[in-house]
């Protein structure tokens, strides 16, 4: 990214180690308020990693592929966004089942980010192995259909949408630049006359922020978090997309903010140590931050579970 000076915004405080699970690639942090505990991938290493909110009875699952994201479901089991296959997850017995290919005829790509919409439908992406420019795709995986949304991306994130449904936000982190998709009624795109998908609007240019637009969550306040890969902090940015508040953390390269906890008042960072020559304990863990501390009346809206039909 840019060597300008990043902007400035006042710091809410400074995330700590919940769990040091040393992920080469932390990704696709969930919160499952039944069980009452934390998801996310290393993506890398095919491993799904699980912890209760304190980061206490941590343990890991080793997955057969590359996975970036493990969504609940209203069944109860997590359908794991993987390379090639999207798969069902039974995180009783730990039993995995196929359940469609996912860019299965295309051996340079694997899974990237992903995020359940409002109407319960999955968007997910896919990106090169080696980031190669425009390998990647956006998809909606809506009542068991997979639609490609959008092709040319090259590191698609920041996946996310605002709370009445009309907009989705997503990222080609190689451009800087975080995107605003006006949708319709049923959680696509809008289309134009000649029934294709209306073109995306610029909506916050991160590209002086120090740091690669990754991945990001929504609060209840409309706001978006979003992590700087490489700058060490989440931003907080405001309906209009401008910074206006961050949470610094102690790994350089975070990857993806969730809230958890009782009330949502909990982010959690996963981070990585993707590409790194001397990662230090603290690169690849899964970071935290009391907002009912540091932000009071900040909490984040419950991600719905994904309907498979």
């Amino acid at each position: 990214m840019s060597d300008v000076p990043t902007p400035s915004s006042p710091c809410l405080g400074h995330a700590r180690v919940c769990v040091a699970s040393g992920c080469e690639l932390g990704e696709g942090p969930g919160w499952d308020a039944e069980r009452g505990e934390l998801r996310w991938l290393n993506i890398l290493a095919g491993e799904l990693h699980r912890a209760g909110p304190d980061g206490l009875d941590h343990r890991v699952s080793q997955l057969d592929r590359r996975t970036s994201y493990a969504a609940l479901t209203t069944d109860d089991d997590y359908l794991l966004v993987a390379e090639h296959q999207l798969s069902r997850f039974d995180p009783q017995t730990g039993e995995i089942s196929a359940f469609m290919p996912f860019e299965a005829d295309n051996p340079v790509t694997r899974s990237n980010d992903a995020r359940v919409d409002t109407h319960g439908s999955l968007w997910l992406s896919s990106m090169g192995l080696g980031a190669e420019p425009g390998a990647g795709s956006l998809y909606r995986l809506h009542r068991g259909e997979l639609t490609c949304l959008r092709r040319g991306v090259t590191i698609p994130n920041a996946l996310c949408f605002s709370a009445d449904g009309r907009h989705a936000y997503f990222s080609d982190t190689a451009t800087g630049w975080v995107m605003r998709w006006a949708l319709d009624a049923e959680g696509f795109p809008q289309r134009n006359r000649a029934g294709a998908f209306i073109e995306p609007e610029p909506w916050s240019d991160l590209r002086l922020s120090g740091g690669g637009p990754d991945g990001a969550v929504m609060d209840a306040e409309g706001c978006m978090w979003i992590a700087l890969w490489g700058a060490g902090r989440v931003a907080r940015l405001d309906p209009q997309g401008q910074e206006i508040a961050h949470v610094s953390l102690p790994a350089s390269q975070p990857s993806c903010p969730v809230f958890g906890g009782p009330g949502l008042t909990t982010l959690y960072v996963t981070t990585a140590r993707e590409g790194m020559a001397d990662p230090q304990p603290q690169d690849g863990a899964l970071c935290v931050i009391d907002l009912a501390t540091h932000l009071p009346g900040c909490h984040g809206a419950a991600e719905p579970a994904l309907r498979l039909a």
